[in-house]
């Protein structure tokens, strides 16, 4: 059974500010429709102004890689605050929405608050079907391990059995990455994390091996799977060769095998545990049901970490992470009805 306070994420916190936009929008500030990338100097006044220009259309959703996971995995265990999420917002206006809605979804958001940055927000401008994503990290690109020292904050990270943190943070804080994930290994808890995006499989392999060695469960998309087995030269394209020698990395706590989950959009997810390979098929949808692919990753983990903390088996902790993606690719990005319908 899910506890209060039993799984602890650490992310990059980001306000997503979506909006009903227009060609002209985008063209205005060089951006392109189904596209993904960091704000640069030309982007900075482009939040307010897509919020002043567009506001019969403006929605705030938490975001962030992590927290997307936390809220979905929060909002399936029904337990008040059974997650904990750490990340750095500053005390602006965007940070007290991003803070306000998480809360509202029942996540205790311990937040590390900086005055040296705004508060990270991703612009996501739909025009028709297509959706351009403008990032600004800001603030999230700030939290230190200062934030784990607090002995407040300390004791929720002692407290809590599972742990989730995604690729992103490795490029914010690796030392807290490392941090958590040793407490995790040494106290025989589980550390869950994901190979996040292509980028952090290439440019992030040195900190991403460093906390390798302490993960129980590795997440993945197939095409991060595959840039991963390129960069250490796995020699093979077979994702379920991949994934086993994902498995078979050196790990410290040997009395606990590593778990990998690699998803493969409308292909089975494949799970390799104890050397083992199983594939499980996704929920069938329509393409015409399909709203918003953005957040489908995150969502999966969320499901399948509430199904974990429960206590539940492979199986039943995939279901459930196919069925939190299949909700929310149905939706406009990652949100979720008043009450999930998981059996």
């Amino acid at each position: 059974m899910a506890k209060e306070g039993c799984l602890l994420g650490y992310g990059n916190p980001l306000l997503d500010i979506s909006v009903q936009g227009t060609a002209e929008f985008l063209e205005k500030y060089e951006l392109k429709a189904d596209n993904a990338i960091l704000a640069e100097e030309k982007h900075k006044g482009m939040y307010d102004d897509m919020t002043e220009t567009f506001k019969d259309s403006v929605e705030y959703v938490p975001g962030g890689a992590t927290l997307n996971s936390i809220r979905i995995a929060q909002w399936l265990t029904g337990v008040p605050q059974a997650t904990t999420f750490f990340g750095c917002i500053n005390e602006d206006k965007y940070g007290n929405i991003l803070l306000k809605k998480a809360t509202d979804d029942n996540v205790n958001f311990k937040c590390q608050i900086t005055k040296k940055a705004p508060t990270g927000t991703c612009a996501v401008i739909v025009t028709d079907t297509s959706r351009s994503l403008c990032a600004n990290l800001g603030a999230a690109n700030l939290f230190t391990k200062d934030h784990l020292d607090v002995k407040e904050n300390w004791n929720l990270v002692e407290e809590a059995q599972y742990y989730y943190i995604a690729g992103f943070p490795l490029t914010a804080c690796p030392a807290a990455v490392e941090m958590i994930a040793k407490h995790s290994s040494e106290k025989g808890k589980t550390f869950a994390t994901n190979l996040s995006a292509p980028f952090i499989c290439q440019f992030f392999k040195e900190p991403m091996m460093q906390v390798m060695p302490y993960v129980d469960i590795l997440f993945g998309n197939e095409t991060e799977a595959d840039t991963f087995a390129k960069e250490h030269k796995f020699g093979t394209e077979d994702r379920k060769e991949i994934a086993k020698k994902m498995a078979a990395l050196p790990k410290e706590n040997k009395d606990k095998p590593r778990i990998v989950v690699i998803t493969q959009g409308e292909d089975p997810v494949i799970v390799v545990k104890d050397g083992e390979v199983t594939e499980y098929p996704v929920i069938p949808i329509k393409s015409k049901d399909i709203i918003d692919t953005n957040g489908a990753g995150d969502a999966f983990v969320g499901g399948y970490l509430a199904e974990l903390v429960k206590g539940e088996n492979e199986a039943k902790c995939v279901k459930c992470g196919n069925y939190a993606a299949n909700i929310v690719i149905q939706r406009s990005g990652c949100t979720f009805p008043a009450e999930p319908d998981f059996e």
